[in-house]
């Protein structure tokens, strides 16, 4: 009875009016002749649609199931046995809870690049071999949430550690919403095991440290890069790879000057594909580097102080003496680690959502 109320509410923010003009807008212009002439226009005209459309339908999925319950319920007055039919409506509304429990994370999602896909740069800290391993474990923890959202997840460079795991990794996310779910990812990891490279078997503690960032859609970047202030250099790219990859000099890294940002990519076989690839990850960089002093401006004219988190520890991971994921923003936690380890963080990520 207490969703009811609440969900009555939903129309007012997400506008099912406005909403509809807006989906029947994008149609027209997806049934103009020239439509599929620029692919990338037309797959993002496609891609808004089908997310408007699907608010809307979440919305109405719930409100039907509750109508339909509703009015089974005043049927039931009349009957004698009803018990399984209660029993099938109890069951119902945990799946209704369900979905409205992310009806209310999609409203959380409303910040100005929350809509957008994301690039997530991994880093092991300190520690050697074992923070190394670390970071391979989070990025297959993040490379499985991923496919649990069916997003695509494109490698644009990895660098192995010297004995196993990774120093480094950068990703692009493609999918609407990857940004807003992972941006409170950003911090440090903190792991607590038992070492499987010790051999005296001694628990031991390993930090790796997780950057996100929007990715923008480049014709929308308004940012103008001198060449003058590039310093591009090709190397022989690391990686596993398919034949040609480690013989050639195929891979590419540009070091922004002025800010000192650097970006690699060696996924390609083609230096000239590394290349672009590379430049748009840097113009991603750059623009969020500027969208950061315009904020940072505007906070100091305001007279706020802003409060850095960066380095400091967001999560812990502790598998030895005791089994915890534990996230110290929200106090959230689970015994459930090899759960969380494959994937499964939505219970983290929601909470960070409605904390913030």
């Amino acid at each position: 009875m207490i969703i009811i109320p609440k969900l009555t509410n939903y129309g007012g923010y997400f506008e099912p009016e406005e909403t509809q003009i807006k989906i029947k807008q994008l149609e027209e212009i997806m049934t103009k002749p020239n439509f599929w002439d620029d692919k990338k226009y037309s797959e993002k005209i496609i891609s808004e649609a089908n997310m408007l459309r699907k608010s809307i339908d979440d919305v109405n999925s719930v409100k039907n199931k509750i109508e339909s319950n509703i009015e089974i319920l005043g049927m039931l007055k009349h009957e004698e046995n009803d018990n399984e039919i209660k029993k099938d409506i109890e069951n119902d509304l945990i799946n209704i809870i369900k979905q409205y429990e992310q009806l209310e994370i999609s409203m959380l999602l409303n910040k100005p690049h929350d809509k957008m896909g994301a690039i997530l740069e991994l880093h092991s800290g300190a520690g050697g071999t074992e923070a190394c391993d670390w970071a391979l474990m989070l990025y297959r923890m993040y490379e499985r949430w991923c496919n649990s959202k069916n997003y695509k997840l494109e490698v644009i460079d990895i660098q192995d550690g010297d004995e196993a795991g990774i120093k480094s990794a950068s990703i692009m996310i493609k999918g609407i919403n990857a940004y807003g779910y992972l941006k409170n990812e950003k911090g440090v990891h903190r792991l607590v095991r038992i070492s499987p490279f010790d051999s005296n078997s001694r628990r031991h503690t390993s930090f790796a440290s997780v950057d996100v960032m929007p990715l923008f859609d480049n014709d929308n970047i308004d940012i103008e890069i001198n060449s003058n202030d590039l310093r591009i250099d090709v190397y022989r790219s690391s990686g596993n790879g398919g034949q040609g990859v480690n013989t050639t000099d195929s891979a590419v890294r540009i070091t922004h000057i002025p800010t000192k940002t650097v970006v690699t990519c060696q996924n390609e076989r083609s230096q000239i594909k590394n290349k672009e690839k590379a430049m748009e990850v840097l113009k991603n960089k750059l623009f969020n580097l500027e969208l950061q002093k315009r904020e940072q401006e505007l906070k100091n004219i305001k007279g706020d102080t802003m409060d850095v988190n960066f380095g400091s520890q967001i999560r812990s991971y502790v598998m030895h003496p005791y089994s915890m994921v534990k996230d110290h923003r929200t106090n959230t936690e689970t015994s459930n680690v090899a759960k969380v380890l494959d994937g499964d963080i939505d219970l983290f990520i929601n909470d960070n959502l409605k904390r913030s």
